[in-house]
């Protein structure tokens, strides 16, 4: 067994991402992301219009479910693990190089990996959709300013936004490296803008409806870490996409300290700002409070820019460029092409569905649903890499075609769909449930079943001859 990166396979016996460039494991010489291009990720990440809207979610009808205190402490508890969650996961693809499909591959099999990756793709691609949808609506208002009224097309807005994304991937990291270290400054500087703001003119309101509540530190507080954990349960389940583009040389605590520190400073902020917003305004939904703060064209302008930049700027990052690989994975078509078609499975994800006006609700659901079943598979992962391989992996077999990770492994499909179920029985908290009750049930399971099965190949659980 090895952690190297060998990936000398023969053409004939190499599967489909050994011959796919952007799925290949990548060496010291291909990454490109310092410390910080790094962070700027994670901060232009956290600074978008459906994380506002998370934070605005604490206030229904007029009335906050969380005071201040309340909400700091849950947003707190949900990013620190958040970033344990990414310093554990990100492990095997910074250090081998592989990608998120790849490191499926190790846990579900080839085969398996199709129904895992694309419980983590289909969100992805939704999120695309509803972000860019969002981001179109707000490029219309800004048509609208600088025509006076002439042109007025939310859909123009949505096309263009999405061609513009599209044009943007298909460099890979190196473009996304450059949008995020610029939005990160411009998207940072507008939530500071917004918070001064709602302090100096709407302070009175916002203590009496979000500051000074009761709140409630039972299953509420808990349902909201778990919907602030489980908004960014996808991204970090598929961390060995990003890891992989990180330069070698940062020990696992200076890992952790890049995704902790910028997700608190942008997300944490945005979280804050969004309630202060609801709280202010009425309105759960940052896209009508936002306006609601001013009225002057320029301040209109201003909000429109925030919003496409946000758009771009997470979709980017966590929308992008896993269902990307993806499709490449299963079609064998080349990163551009497979950029285009995530674009346009996006557009027909049919946002304009979606997305209301009154959405906050909604969204929470959607969150705690899919963080249903990707609590059970980060488990899985971190269990196979941790606990059953030591943290050693076969880089090569990995990406052998017909070799040891060809077939499903049933134990790790089983235990994902019963930890899913089980999440399902207080959905409120199902991203713990799941996670905790896959972490038990995976072991056990690669133990006692499946006695000839290839996976145990390698593992503590391989019976030595």
């Amino acid at each position: 067994m090895s952690d190297n990166i060998n990936n000398n396979i023969p053409a004939e016996n190499a599967d489909a991402a050994a011959q796919t460039d952007s799925l290949k494991p990548l060496g010291p010489e291909d990454r490109k992301l310092g410390t910080f291009g790094y962070s700027a990720l994670w901060v232009g990440d956290g600074v978008n219009m459906g994380n506002m809207t998370l934070g605005a979610s604490v206030v229904v009808a007029g009335v906050a479910t969380l005071n201040i205190f309340q909400t700091i402490a849950a947003a707190i508890i949900a990013i620190a693990i958040i970033s344990a969650m990414f310093a554990l996961n990100d492990r095997a693809g910074y250090r081998t190089g592989i990608p998120y499909v790849t490191q499926l591959k190790m846990s579900f099999g080839e085969k398996g990996t199709l129904v895992s990756s694309l419980l983590r793709a289909v969100p992805a691609v939704i999120w695309y959709g509803i972000q860019s949808w969002i981001g179109g609506t707000a490029l219309n208002e800004i048509f609208k300013i600088v025509s006076n009224g002439a042109l007025d097309s939310v859909a123009l807005g949505f096309i263009i936004l999405l061609a513009a994304q599209i044009l943007l991937s298909m460099k890979g990291f190196h473009s996304i490296k450059w949008v995020e270290s610029v939005a990160s400054v411009v998207l940072m500087g507008i939530v500071i803008t917004v918070f001064i703001i709602l302090v100096t003119d709407h302070r009175d309101v916002i203590t009496d409806t979000w500051i000074n509540t009761s709140g409630s530190w039972g299953i509420p507080f808990w349902g909201f870490v778990m919907i602030f954990l489980g908004n960014y349960a996808a991204i970090f389940l598929s961390a060995a996409d990003y890891s992989r583009e990180l330069k070698t040389g940062y020990s696992d605590k200076k890992r952790g300290l890049l995704y902790f520190i910028p997700i608190v400073i942008s997300y944490g902020s945005v979280i804050a700002v969004g309630a202060m917003l609801a709280s202010a305004t009425g309105f759960t939904n940052p896209a009508r409070g936002l306006p609601a703060l001013f009225d002057n064209v320029y301040i209109e302008l201003f909000i429109s820019v925030f919003i496409v930049f946000g758009a771009i700027a997470v979709n980017m990052v966590a929308n992008i460029v896993t269902p990307t690989y993806v499709i490449q994975l299963f079609t064998k078509l080349n990163y551009k092409i497979s950029v285009t078609i995530t674009g346009l499975l996006a557009a027909i994800s049919f946002p304009w569905l979606l997305v209301q006006d009154d959405n906050a609700k909604g969204l929470d659901m959607f969150v705690l649903i899919y963080s249903a079943f990707l609590g059970p598979m980060i488990a899985i992962l971190i269990v196979e890499y941790y606990l059953l391989r030591k943290q050693k992996v076969d880089v090569d077999e990995l990406y052998k075609k017909d070799g040891q990770f060809t077939e499903t492994n049933k134990a790790a499909i089983i235990a994902m769909l019963i930890a899913a179920g089980l999440a399902f029985i207080q959905v409120d908290l199902a991203w713990i449930i799941g996670f905790v009750s896959a972490a038990i049930i995976y072991p056990i399971l690669m133990k006692y079943t499946f006695k000839n099965s290839s996976f145990k190949k390698n593992t503590i659980f391989e019976k030595k001859k």
